[in-house]
């Protein structure tokens, strides 16, 4: 497992897609490093009020999907959309599917 941080949400002039996010992920610096991270899953863990199934953690799951620009960064697209809280925490990347 790699830590990611979650940036700022992919938009246009006019439309925000919250379910589609830049992750800047830790020791990847260029944009051949990140092509080993396309297809890869990655969660957004986070501590909710109320208890679901036994626990106060639930999880938004995501998918690496592309890079974006030249300096390591990722855009990532979630199951659902993430709240605002979400912007600037962690992400957990995971190193499967594995494509070696």
């Amino acid at each position: 497992m790699v830590k990611g941080r979650q940036g700022e949400r992919v938009r246009s002039k006019s439309n925000q897609y919250e379910n589609t996010s830049l992750v800047q992920i830790e020791g990847v610096n260029t944009k051949e490093e990140v092509g080993w991270y396309a297809g890869k899953r990655m969660a957004y863990i986070y501590k909710a009020k109320t208890k679901k199934n036994g626990t106060h953690f639930r999880c938004i799951w995501g998918k690496v999907t592309r890079p974006h620009g030249n300096s390591g960064v990722v855009r990532a697209k979630f199951k659902t959309n993430l709240p605002p809280q979400s912007m600037g925490r962690k992400v957990r990347v995971f190193m499967y599917p594995s494509n070696i």
